[in-house]
């Protein structure tokens, strides 16, 4: 099966197997980091329940409807920028698919924040939103892998960072910040992995344990996927690079 039979999953049954993952990384990065999780593990069951019986809205308590909202309005808004991050023949067949795929993702999520009283919706850097040296980023970066394993660094991070406050996790601000400068330095050239915050450097270690995101993905939907075995390798690769 090809990644695009993703394209046919519709209710929030269909995506139960595509939010536990991402669930799954998030209390795995949050405990990683010592942030205080409170029930999160309780409420991923109990999501995950939900959307396989099909429960949304008045049917689920608000702290699921805003986990399954928060980390499926991440997904949806995640996808279509971090192609502006790879080269054209990458970004251009992949692109309709895509923004497919997110509409889904949002019309579940739909369902979920219906009634929560407010629940924000992300917005995830383009290449031009990240300069070093006067000009974008990625411009200093060369090689598909590396630009690839960029892309995911700086957006792995956003996306915890709105997922996680979304669901009060408590992430300091200022380490967020820090380890945005230090990635990207890392990245452009301007620092060497061991000059980096050791803090830093275990928070992107496990912010790059997405590659086992990609991989439940891939064997929960039974697709055997070469494209998200290639994103999985990378993740694995820069996952190792930070654990050294």
């Amino acid at each position: 099966m090809s990644v695009l039979s993703l394209l046919r999953a519709r209710t929030p049954a269909d995506f139960a197997d595509w939010f536990r993952p991402g669930g799954d990384y998030l209390l795995r990065v949050a405990d990683g980091m010592g942030f205080h999780t409170g029930d999160l593990a309780g409420f991923l069951d109990e999501a995950e329940t939900a959307m396989r019986a099909g429960r949304t809205g008045a049917d689920v308590a608000p702290a699921v409807n805003r986990l399954v909202a928060a980390d499926l309005y991440a997904d949806a808004a995640f996808g279509l920028p971090f192609l502006e991050w790879t080269p054209a023949w990458y970004e251009l067949p992949l692109t309709a698919p895509v923004a497919y795929a997110d509409w889904r993702l949002r019309r579940v999520a739909d369902q979920y924040a219906r009634t929560i009283d407010h629940v924000s919706v992300p917005r995830f850097s383009r290449p031009k939103d990240v300069v070093a040296r006067g000009a974008p980023a990625i411009e200093s970066v060369s090689g598909f892998a590396d630009r690839f394993a960029f892309a995911d660094a700086v957006l792995h991070l956003e996306w915890f960072d709105y997922v996680a406050g979304e669901c009060g996790i408590g992430v300091p601000p200022e380490l967020i910040a820090e380890t945005r400068a230090q990635t990207v330095g890392y990245y452009v050239g301007d620092l060497a992995l061991d000059d980096l915050d050791p803090t830093v450097r275990r928070f992107q270690y496990l912010l790059f344990t997405d590659d086992e995101w990609v991989r439940a993905i891939d064997e929960r939907y039974g697709l055997d996927s070469s494209l998200l075995s290639l994103w999985a390798r990378i993740c694995r690769r820069e996952r190792e690079r930070f654990g050294n």
